[in-house]
């Protein structure tokens, strides 16, 4: 799973930019405060001095100043300080930080002077520790966003493990609980529970008729079998018998095929099978369809590839790849190649049609005129097997038309 897009850092990454939004709104808040502060105590009160100081110089009072605070008046105005605008300003001569509030009386200009190093050391305390709050606040946003999001996100990585857990007989945790998560595990178990349902009555159904197939099908066979061995002799009878003897033989191994998938696969034993003479075996099979077509049958196998299955399943699977080239190819070739682990079958056919490749693999079919069951049910029957196996059945077109099938079986099958 990409950390990056994991709910877990998602919350957490939220939980942090609030704690964002909340601290620049604190600190905008916590600054025009400071200001306000600062003109409350500093300009408000230079303008109360001078209103008080002013209307007694002029009358020739004596101005007693609080501590740090010195009133100039006309000629006694420093240098440094003349020509000033009128109202509050912050002016630094020699290196010190002055409140200077420059105004005008009856009997000329004067300055009310206030060192600001005492109220200066005052804010940059309490912008330190607003700084430091904030920054408290953002380290405890991430920590507590993170404990948030694994309480958020751990019931569900849970039961997320539980419904992948295929093997696992036991019941789906967090039942018992009433919030959104008991909702959530209890429609998961609902839903699985009809789907087990339903492959259990799937299987059942397919092993009944497959035994129910098999009596009258050993009949036909029986029978086929006295009409091709009565009828040697006599080829326009002696070539339907054979006809009908090739069906029932292959309606016999679709059924055995059938009872195998109808069965778990730990269930079924995996001897050792040679690759090389089933697909020679399953190639004459397919030479037949191929005899008044100019088609021709190439193999290519290299090393004897032996793997761990039923000879059945592989042999329905390889042979309906095979036999599915050799009929709907009208002229050109048909190549089965064994390499590594994979098996390929590549014709020069028209290629599948879209509706049948849509069915193989779980997609919607494009038109409307897909639900014939019929068409492709060969192949859907080697993804069957594909699934039984584990392998991984591939398809793709051949360029300058056809199609290219790759039966890939895992590892774990292969005899190394």
């Amino acid at each position: 799973m990409n950390k990056s897009r994991s709910l877990q850092r998602r919350v957490t990454v939220a939980y942090f930019m609030l704690a964002i939004g909340a601290c620049v709104l604190f600190a905008v808040i916590a600054a025009v405060a400071v200001e306000g502060i600062e003109i409350r105590l500093v300009d408000e009160r230079l303008k109360s001095i001078a209103a008080w100081a002013s209307p007694r110089h002029i009358a020739d009072l004596p101005v007693e100043m609080p501590a740090g605070v010195i009133f100039y008046h006309g000629d006694a105005i420093p240098q440094s300080l003349r020509g000033l605008e009128p109202g509050v300003q912050e002016k630094f001569v020699d290196g010190i930080g002055l409140h200077v509030l420059a105004g005008t009386d009856a009997e000329g200009d004067y300055v009310v002077v206030d060192r600001e190093s005492d109220y200066e050391k005052i804010e940059f305390v309490v912008y330190s520790i607003v700084a430091t709050g904030l920054g408290a606040i953002l380290v405890l946003s991430i920590i507590l966003g993170r404990y948030i999001a694994r309480r958020f996100v751990n019931p569900i990585a849970l039961l997320a493990a539980a419904v992948m857990n295929k093997d696992s007989k036991a019941e789906l945790p967090l039942l018992e609980n009433r919030d959104e998560m008991g909702v959530l595990a209890r429609a998961f178990s609902a839903r699985t529970t009809e789907l087990k349902q339903f492959l259990v009555r799937e299987r059942f159904f397919t092993g009944d008729v497959s035994h129910e197939l098999r009596t009258p099908l050993t009949i036909i066979i029986g029978a086929a079998e006295i009409l091709a061995e009565r009828t040697a002799g006599q080829p326009e009878l002696n070539a339907p018998a054979d006809r009908i003897l090739r069906a029932a033989n292959g309606a016999a191994d679709c059924v055995t095929v059938l009872l195998l998938l109808a069965r778990a696969p730990r269930l079924i034993d995996a001897p050792e099978t040679r690759l090389s003479q089933l697909i020679q075996e399953q190639s004459e099979r397919g030479r037949i369809l191929c005899r008044d077509k100019p088609v021709s049958i190439t193999l290519s196998i290299g090393a004897d590839l032996a793997v761990f299955a039923r000879r059945e399943l592989l042999a329905t699977a390889i042979g309906n790849l095979i036999r599915n080239a050799c009929q709907y190819t009208e002229k050109g070739s048909v190549v089965v190649r064994v390499e590594g682990r994979s098996v390929t079958v590549e014709d020069t056919g028209p290629g599948i049609p879209s509706d049948v490749r849509a069915r193989l693999f779980d997609e919607l079919p494009p038109s409307a005129t897909a639900d014939s069951a019929g068409s492709g049910i060969g192949l859907a029957l080697v993804k069957r097997i594909c699934e039984h196996l584990g392998a991984d059945l591939r398809v793709t077109d051949r360029p300058g038309g056809g199609t290219v099938f790759v039966l890939d079986f895992p590892a774990h099958l292969i005899k190394s």
